[in-house]
């Protein structure tokens, strides 16, 4: 029997019954596209993982020492600082540079030494200081966030659980020491503190103060380097050398201890 729009001449509407007829037969024929949840979370924990972390340290780490042997910055020594920088803005291009550099393993008695011949004494300290706290700064927070997770499962020697409980334990005066005396590269006591418990502070204030007096001696000889003859070249040298000397004789005298460490 048609109903009243029928009869009278309009347009008939569906009941309520035939159009949820009508769509539960037209989503028999879609297909629902669902995205691959198991399969990306299993890409973001590989991504993730602390050895993939580690080989993006170490590409990124092998990429700017390319970069550096590309560019070639000892060529500031022969060819001078471009002339369109000059006083303080100079001595911070150059700070960032240096910090950078050490990064990329260049190291640091060169950049001291062009620091001094660049800027001179105070200026060169100041930039070469700054340079080296940033170039720390900046390997600790690379070998901590992208090293240190792959690497402390492998501190199974006794010479390598000493060195991270030291550091961990004792973390500044550790440092410090590190930083006056010579002998650890600069750039494996940056890593090495990363991947310790050391924090992150009083690994910078160690670094700042321990750096100090072999920077200015470097700096001081380089802005001097063309009176070899003159007091503040001397001294300078003497300063360079003292440390050195007390640094060997304290590995000598531990030599037997550090024998029996196998």
């Amino acid at each position: 029997m048609l109903d009243a729009t029928t009869r009278s001449g309009g347009t008939a509407t569906a009941s309520p019954r035939a159009t949820v007829t009508e769509l539960a037969l037209a989503t028999d024929f879609v297909t629902p596209i669902t995205a691959p949840a198991g399969f990306t979370a299993r890409c973001s924990r590989v991504l993730l993982s602390p050895w993939s972390r580690l080989s993006l340290l170490v590409a990124l780490l092998a990429g700017a020492a390319s970069t550096v042997l590309l560019f070639e910055p000892q060529r500031l020594l022969a060819d001078g600082w471009p002339p369109q920088l000059g006083g303080a803005a100079a001595a911070l291009v150059f700070a960032v540079a240096y910090g950078l550099c050490t990064v990329a393993f260049v190291p640091r008695p060169l950049l001291n030494l062009a620091a001094g011949a660049l800027f001179g004494s105070q200026f060169g300290i100041a930039s070469a200081l700054a340079g080296t706290v940033l170039g720390a700064g900046i390997s600790f927070g690379l070998g901590r966030v992208l090293g240190q997770d792959a690497l402390r499962p492998l501190l199974r020697g006794r010479w390598l659980k000493a060195a991270d409980g030291q550091l961990s334990r004792h973390g500044f005066r550790s440092m410090l020491a590190a930083r006056l005396f010579p002998g650890v590269p600069f750039w494996a006591a940056n890593y090495c503190a990363a991947v310790s418990r050391m924090g992150y502070v009083p690994f910078l204030v160690a670094t700042g103060l321990g750096s100090i007096p072999n920077t200015a001696a470097y700096v001081v000889a380089g802005a001097r380097a063309s009176t070899p003859t003159s007091p503040a070249f001397l001294i300078a040298m003497a300063c360079i050398a003292l440390p050195a000397l007390v640094g060997a004789a304290i590995a000598w005298r531990k030599r037997h201890q550090l024998r029996g460490v196998r």
